[in-house]
């Protein structure tokens, strides 16, 4: 049996291949997808991906999540650091969340090192660059069946 997820993007996300790809790789938003797509059909998931750089979609798309999807991975981007919005809208549609860094946020900047995301998330996946969604899916796979 395939199993519904939902995958966000956050905030500049879109740019990825062309925004500082020594911090967050070079490999594009569309790769990306199409790898995690890949590793969810390997796990039995179908994902559905989605990114957007305002954050009343993102929290639309949580919301739409309910009764629709079994789990949700987000990379929140910038919102992690921002959006206690993002934090109610994950509690309040209780699925499993993973939450996603590409980069390792606790070796950068003061203002990354913490996340209104992580405490609604039931766990956190940093600093694996691209791999890290295929992570995300495995990790959040016992959550969901």
């Amino acid at each position: 049996m395939t199993v519904a997820v939902l995958v966000l993007n956050g905030p500049n996300l879109n740019m990825l291949g062309k925004r500082e790809p020594g911090v967050y790789g070079s490999k594009t938003l569309g790769e990306i997808e199409a790898d995690t797509k890949a590793a969810g059909e390997r796990l039995g998931m179908a994902v559905d991906f989605r990114q957007s750089n305002h954050e009343g979609m993102l929290i639309d798309w949580i919301h739409e999540a309910l009764g629709r999807f079994r789990g949700i991975v987000i990379n929140p981007g910038a919102y992690t650091h921002t959006s206690i919005a993002l934090h109610d809208a994950i509690r309040a549609v209780g699925l499993p969340t993973i939450e996603l860094h590409l980069s390792n946020v606790f070796a950068r900047e003061d203002f990354r090192h913490h996340s209104y995301v992580s405490p609604v998330a039931a766990g956190v996946i940093c600093g694996f660059g691209a791999a890290g969604y295929g992570l995300a899916l495995q990790a959040l796979q016992p959550l969901v069946e």
